[in-house]
């Protein structure tokens, strides 16, 4: 068996019906770095790497056909996690970027020791940033945490 690691990472490939639009809301809400992009003739994002931390984020431009091909009308969004230090200074960030028509619930704790929020971009992915607040759980009477040994 080779010595090399059998993953390398792990990066969502998130679908935008225009990549340019998000890729520029990517980085100026969220403060994600752009590393590449890749445009048409026309100068319009086909596909794109961002990065937040040591995590890359793809992105790619597909038009309604791709989406009547899977059998849906638009992308169906997923949820990402971003991990942060201070999920309170994420969201004061990310709220001055949105600016008066932020609708962005506060960061809350969760009994699986967590700081987190929640933000949909523009094409319908959600963004969790999190923080780990705690190791402890606090969960629910008859809940259980469970680890493999």
């Amino acid at each position: 068996m080779s010595e090399e690691p059998r993953y390398l990472g792990l990066s969502p490939y998130l679908y935008y019906t225009d990549a340019t639009e998000a890729l520029d809301w990517l980085v100026r809400v969220f403060g994600f770095t752009e590393r590449v992009r890749y445009v048409d003739g026309s100068g319009v994002v086909f596909q794109a790497t961002l990065s937040a931390g040591d995590a890359d984020i793809v992105l790619a431009s597909v038009g309604e056909d791709y989406w009547e091909s899977k059998g849906v009308d638009r992308p169906v969004g997923q949820l990402n996690v971003i991990f942060v230090p201070d999920a309170d200074a994420q969201y004061e960030l990310v709220c001055e970027a949105l600016g008066e028509g932020c609708d962005v619930a506060p960061p809350q704790d969760q009994p699986y020791g967590a700081r987190v929020f929640t933000v949909a971009d523009i094409g319908g992915n959600s963004w969790t940033f999190w923080q780990q607040i705690s190791d402890t759980a606090d969960l629910p009477s008859g809940w259980q945490e469970i680890r493999p040994e």
